[in-house]
């Protein structure tokens, strides 16, 4: 993808190039691989995979902070989440638990692979969304030593956040006549919900969340083309019927730092995690930062406490 469609400039401190690898469902993840520019043919390197926002790409969140972390010494993977951006799978747009659960281990598999990583070095990070399946894959996956996690949303929570047990049932008839509509297209229907060319101010009548997302993905700050938003409407049965953070518990003793904005609307979320973690979790409360600024505001993202904390568990290796 040309460079113009990265919403930051690549340090020259760091390389970048393009990855291509399967996850356990046969699907292919694009992802780019972030390594500092003086890298030591022989040294192993700790590494960070980092999945986007609910909705978002690589070009965006995810490759800021994979920029941030390459100049901190680190091997970092930023992806698209499968049936998204430039990775493969069929129908588009397709929202999965299980499967971006997966595209976190994928991307260790990945890792894990190359001769410049060390694979008992290897961490999970996770903006918005992806915050719930950096948690969930390392709920399962002893590989992942250490959890970042920014503004997170634990998406599968939705039906319980903004659905009243009868709104639930009406959305369940909804869903039931989309999948006859649905069956024997070509396409299952997605409804955008940014524009398609950046706009130059937020519309009236938002709401203050709807508004923080409108002035991130649609306009020129973080617009990307690969990602309107929206995933097929039949998706929403996944979320009412699978629980990502059911076993985030078994994480201990494995490090996690979840990071929020004292402005953020989502914080409460972050805190009840957090909470949950029974002391295993740091909670970072970023000063007059919103949901949205953790997602490309390098003055706000608190990368050297970032930095710090991922050494400082990383360097434990494989062991407890």
């Amino acid at each position: 993808m040309a460079d113009e469609h990265y919403i930051f400039s690549l340090s020259n401190k760091v390389a970048r190039k393009h990855a291509a690898y399967k996850n356990r469902f046969g699907i292919t993840i694009a992802a780019d691989l972030y390594t500092p520019i003086d890298m030591d043919g022989n040294t192993r390197y700790p590494a960070v995979v980092i999945g986007p926002p609910y909705s978002g790409v690589k070009e965006q969140g995810p490759g800021v902070y994979a920029n941030e972390l390459a100049q901190a010494g680190f091997v970092a993977l930023a992806f698209d989440p499968s049936y998204n951006g430039e990775s493969g799978g069929e129908p588009r747009h397709v929202s999965s638990p299980d499967i971006f659960t997966e595209d976190f281990m994928a991307g260790v598999d990945y890792l894990g692979t190359r001769g410049f990583v060390d694979r008992d070095k290897i961490a999970a990070l996770g903006i918005c969304g992806s915050g719930g399946f950096a948690l969930s894959a390392a709920s399962v996956d002893v590989r992942i030593r250490a959890v970042v996690t920014a503004s997170m949303v634990d998406i599968s929570g939705n039906a319980e956040l903004f659905y009243t047990p009868e709104m639930k049932k009406e959305r369940l008839q909804l869903l039931a006549q989309k999948r006859y509509e649905d069956f024997g297209k070509s396409e299952a229907e997605v409804i955008p919900s940014f524009p398609a060319e950046p706009e130059n101010r937020i519309p009236s009548g938002l709401d203050p969340m709807g508004a923080e997302f409108w002035s991130f993905y649609a306009m020129k700050r973080g617009h990307h083309p690969n990602a309107r938003g929206g995933f097929t409407t039949t998706s929403d049965y996944s979320f009412f019927n699978f629980q990502l953070l059911n076993h985030i518990e078994e994480i201990a003793p494995r490090k996690v730092m979840i990071i929020a904005g004292e402005k953020a609307q989502t914080r409460g979320l972050s805190e009840q995690i957090c909470s949950r973690m029974q002391g295993n979790a740091e909670l970072v409360i970023v000063p007059g930062a919103n949901h949205v600024d953790l997602y490309d505001d390098v003055s706000k993202i608190p990368f050297d406490r970032i930095e710090a904390f991922l050494k400082q568990n990383l360097a434990l290796g494989g062991q407890e």
